[in-house]
């Protein structure tokens, strides 16, 4: 990528390094109910995707590694990466005491086909890596990248329309379209998983990726889109009127006084099968 005006990777970078810690040991993660089992994936993303078992699995942006070890115990065999040393430390020492076999690999999500040197059934990303990333054209090409022949990309996340709201009501703050600089949040020192918790990297950088913007880089990259589905749920109470929804997950939803609105929402492309007539 070309050189950015601002310090971005390396605050950021700073911001989660401090974080891993906390959410290791934080009630949000609950390291303990992972290890006896608890899977971190939402419950309609392993019928959305479909089979892994025995597939190649690489999980861009994956902090300690829950989600992708998830995706271990249904059977893909799994890399992760993440640009944060202490994250990857985490998982693969996670991984260890769960006695799963996984790759662990420490790089930038725009270095990932370098870092990683081979390709994958499967590109995985979870809820909360877009936001983090100012170029999603380049992103869709290092998907490309590492998908093989046929291969698959899946993504969940956090609904960019969610971004344009305050935190304690619907009033639009923030555009939709943000444009190319970024959200820089200098103020807010607390956690997300420990709210007790102070960071001292606590600068972060971030963006806001429309819909089409996320399609159009993934069709242009050359990847064919199969489906994307928007959810009136979420895993954490982006709005403070939010009420905790039934089940054991830590799942979000509209009062019914609340016109709902998409809150996440998953994407499944496919890179066309060597020789295919595009």
């Amino acid at each position: 990528m070309p050189d950015e005006p601002w310090p971005w990777r390396e605050a950021n970078r700073a911001c989660w390094d401090e974080r891993t810690p906390i959410h290791v040991a934080s009630d949000f993660y609950d390291v303990d109910g992972f290890v006896e089992g608890r899977s971190t994936l939402l419950p309609f993303e392993p019928g959305e995707l479909g089979s892994v078992d025995g597939c190649s699995l690489v999980h861009l942006q994956c902090h300690f590694g829950l989600d992708t070890l998830s995706w271990a115990r249904h059977g893909a065999v799994v890399t992760g990466l993440d640009f944060s040393a202490p994250a990857v430390a985490e998982a693969a020492r996670l991984a260890e005491r769960i006695g799963v076999e996984a790759r662990f690999v420490e790089a930038d999500v725009y270095d990932a086909p370098a870092a990683l040197g081979r390709t994958y059934d499967v590109v995985y990303t979870g809820r909360g890596a877009f936001n983090w990333l100012p170029d999603m054209g380049r992103w869709a090409e290092v998907v490309a990248e590492l998908l093989a022949p046929a291969g698959r990309c899946y993504i969940v996340e956090f609904h960019p329309l969610t971004w344009i709201f305050g935190d304690d009501n619907l009033d639009v703050v923030y555009p939709y379209f943000w444009g190319t600089e970024p959200f820089v949040d200098d103020e807010d020192e607390s956690d997300y998983a420990d709210p007790a918790a102070r960071l001292v990297n606590s600068t972060t950088y971030e963006w806001n990726h429309p819909l089409g913007e996320v399609v159009t880089a993934l069709v242009t990259a050359g990847l064919e889109l199969r489906f994307l589905h928007e959810f009136d749920e979420i895993s954490f109470q982006r709005f403070s009127f939010l009420e905790r929804l039934p089940g054991p997950r830590r799942r979000y939803g509209f009062p019914t006084s609340v016109p709902s609105l998409p809150l996440e929402y998953s994407l499944l492309a496919v890179k066309p099968a060597a020789g295919a007539a595009r």
